[in-house]
């Protein structure tokens, strides 16, 4: 295939200048002296610090610059000089400051010291840290447990999070919901239903052996850009890379390397995908189907005429259960259903499948394009099914590759943070500490905000994040969240879920991972897991932004000790001081995992976690990796969508933003300056619509539930994206999507497929 075009929007390669200058602009921004922009170079490296922003994978011999734009960004806004003290507050008040942009709020600085609302003033005012931890205690204590929750966001390190379950169970409930319900649950659902286990199975190591990548629904470019080195890397081995993705992106089209110097001084630069499929928003399976199809078909007729195989005959008869179900839907399945769903030609998608059947070796990288659908967790499946054909897991070079957000939202996982209790080793637990942990399935995200909506929820401790932000049905949540009595907010810096506050509500300042820990037995430093299932060592390296600053650790095990009395066995001030106490605890929870995990998780590129599928061992109900088949081609809608004029919106993010974090206004990659209230639109949709680039619109969801929820004052903007389907920016459409569209087996909330109408502003 030729060279792939540029995006109308951006007509250049990600990386190269563009890189550099974003990066310069926010230490800028920032204020970052010259002198402290030097931490950038202790970024994922084994003797520095980890990423506070996504998890991809660390090398052991890194790069002199291991880190990405993004990674930079997210550095440079958590070693700012600016600083909110509690003179902010006697300036603003908490009613004024719900009026700020989410950009605003965060951008005004690092949050320096304990506060407590003063309903009476509207002010958050300074508190101790015992004061606060007492007062919290007493509430939680005046509670039922079952209606507290304890969220964490994806940058908790595994000795908070470690922390974080032991005190919930202790406490008494499971509700232990974090970022991952809103992102790979469907990841954690599908692949242990599939393989045995809930996470990906490649490592970096594969990259060196893999013939043929394909991409679903993931940007590398803005997503996890460091991603694109050892991509660019396979691609000069001649490895094809195919790409089925809504929108064209830049940063899966073609990359410049900022530290190479003739791609910076030429216009040379490295073309990523080899094809690059435009799927309809929701039509993943489908395509799956039709990939898997195109294979079976070619393999049948090369069984007839006596050819060699297509399909890894020995791998399905040894390894898998399903396959003839499986096979016999597909056969049957019409290739106009499939194209009329995908959105795609049958040519293309063979074409695809043909790169396959050559190919000896082959991951598939994928995100939350994949997993945010009402069917998320049967398109991870379906992916299982096409790996499976051709034996592609459990071999070098080949496997499930789900890119995870948060820098250790997979490793928070791993050492308990779950709702479910059958994914906890409660019974050990109850062993090593002496208590008997409840057994009582706790609530996700989404469940934690229904039982909020109608009044079940009285207390929430919020480990970093913005929930308030990040949550659908916002006009239904956000009420909810304020009439919760007990909110105890642990962040950096402000954000909307400090505001809407309960009638007790707590601001508590914690350090980032990137400064330097000091706690009563020496500097301190921490771990995390990364997306390929390597943990890591992390080492603070910069003077915390206030004395009065706390570590995660030391916050929750203040709230513990102060909550649970005499009740608890842990001696939370010791686990405090010394974070090897928790390092050997966890390791004694988990030994198979953590054994000597002092001592390796300073190990170059990390230790890995071992995971039975990548040797063939498969931990499912029949011991065989699982075929599906699968229950439907498209989108399950549990609303209606066929209407004349019915769109389907994705929600997606900038380059200029992290999850709720937001940067700047702009967004470089598709040509978007000084505003995040746009719709992406096919110009033959804008024609049909009868609508003009620029023109102001409101959206509105499309449901029967007698809510009205609509977003207004967006500006369309014309793009490159299949008919029928438009985008629009998270968290500013999350009002559009009901709390109740979620995937069926996951509960992550769809927010890649939300039925809606569109209208012109009134004259």
């Amino acid at each position: 295939m030729g060279k792939q075009r540029k995006s109308e929007a951006y007509p250049y390669s990600s990386g190269g200048w563009g890189s550099l200058k974003a990066v310069a602009t926010i230490l800028a921004q920032e204020k970052v002296a010259l002198k402290d922009s030097t931490v950038l170079l202790r970024q994922n490296k084994p003797d520095g610090f980890m990423c506070v922003s996504c998890s991809w994978a660390k090398p052991a011999d890194p790069h002199t610059f291991e880190f990405c734009e993004s990674g930079a960004k997210a550095t440079a806004w958590d070693t700012t000089t600016k600083r909110v003290t509690h003179d902010f507050f006697q300036v603003h008040t908490v009613s004024e400051l719900l009026s700020w942009h989410d950009h605003d709020l965060e951008e005004a600085g690092r949050l320096t010291e304990p506060l407590r609302h003063d309903a009476t003033t509207d002010r958050y005012v300074p508190v101790s840290w015992q004061e606060a931890f007492d007062d919290i205690g007493r509430e939680l204590n005046a509670m039922d447990p079952e209606q507290v929750v304890f969220y964490t966001s994806g940058r908790a390190s595994l000795e908070t999070s470690y922390m974080l379950q032991l005190f919930a169970r202790m406490y008494g409930m499971n509700n232990l919901p974090d970022s991952s319900n809103m992102c790979h649950e469907s990841t954690s659902v599908g692949l242990k239903e599939a393989i045995g286990v809930g996470v990906g199975t490649i490592t970096l190591d594969d990259f060196e052996k893999t013939d043929l990548m394909f991409f679903f629904g993931q940007n590398v470019g803005t997503n996890s850009p460091r991603m694109l080195h050892p991509l660019q890397d396979a691609r000069k081995r001649g490895v094809p890379i195919i790409t089925f993705n809504p929108l064209r992106e830049p940063g899966l089209i073609s990359f410049s390397n900022p530290q190479s110097v003739a791609q910076m001084l030429t216009p040379r630069e490295t073309q990523i995908s080899t094809q690059y499929h435009q799927v309809r928003i929701g039509g993943d399976t489908a395509v799956l189907v039709g990939l898997c199809k195109a294979v079976i078909t070619a393999d049948d007729a090369a069984a007839a005429g006596g050819a060699p195989r297509l399909l890894d005959e020995a791998f399905i008869g040894e390894h898998t259960h399903g396959f003839e179900d499986f096979a016999r839907y597909v056969r049957q399945t019409e290739w106009a259903d499939i194209e009329q769903v995908s959105g795609l030609t049958r040519v293309d998608i063979e074409r695809a499948a043909d790169e396959y059947t050559k190919a000896n070796a082959v991951i598939i990288h994928y995100g939350m394009g994949l997993t945010q659908h009402r069917m998320g967790v049967q398109n991870v499946r379906m992916l299982c099914n096409f790996l499976m054909l051709r034996g592609n897991i459990g071999k070098p070079g080949a496997g499930p590759s789900p890119v995870r957000g948060h820098s250790n939202v997979q490793g928070q996982r791993t050492v308990g943070i779950t709702e479910k209790p059958e994914l906890a080793p409660l019974d050990k637990l109850a062993q090593q500490f002496s208590f008997e942990p409840p057994r009582k399935k706790g609530m996700n995200i989404v469940e934690t905000f229904e039982a909020m909506v109608k009044g079940g929820v009285t207390g929430v401790v919020n480990l970093g994040g913005n929930l308030v932000r990040s949550v659908p049905d916002r006009f239904q949540t956000e009420p909810a969240w304020s009439r919760v009595r007990l909110i105890v907010n642990v962040a950096t810096k402000l954000n909307r879920s400090h505001l809407v506050h309960g009638a007790v509500s707590y601001i508590l300042p914690c350090l980032s991972r990137i400064e330097i820990d000091r706690q009563a037995g020496g500097e301190q430093a921490v771990s995390m897991e990364d997306s390929t299932g390597c943990m890591h060592g992390s080492r603070g390296v910069t003077e915390p932004a206030s004395p009065d600053a706390r570590s995660e650790p030391f916050i929750v095990a203040g709230i513990a000790k102060a909550t649970l009395l005499n009740r608890s066995t842990v001696d939370w001030d010791a686990w405090r001081d010394d974070y090897s106490r928790v390092r050997a605890a966890i390791a004694e929870t988990y030994p198979e995992i953590f054994h000597d995990f002092e001592a390796r998780m300073w190990t170059p590129g990390g230790f890995p976690r071992p995971l039975p599928a990548r040797e063939r061992k498969w931990q499912t109900a029949s011991g065989k990796a699982e075929f599906i088949v699968p229950s439907a081609l498209g989108e399950d809608p549990d609303m209606m969508e066929r209407e004349p004029g019915a769109l389907r919106l994705m929600t997606l993010r900038t380059d200029s933003q992290f999850n709720t974090t937001i940067y700047n206004l702009d967004d470089r990659f598709r040509g978007i300056k000084g505003t995040r209230m746009v719709v992406l639109m096919n110009r033959a949709d804008m024609a049909s619509h009868s609508l003009q680039e620029g023109e102001e619109v409101t959206l509105q969801t499309i449901a029967d539930d007698g809510i009205d929820r609509r977003v207004e004052g967006l500006r369309i903007v014309p793009y490159d994206i299949p008919l029928g389907c438009i985008a629009g920016y998270y968290p500013e459409c999350n009002p559009l999507l009901p709390l109740w569209h979620y995937a069926k087996e996951s509960k992550v909330p769809a927010g890649k497929s939300i039925p809606v109408r569109i209208a012109a502003r009134a004259a």
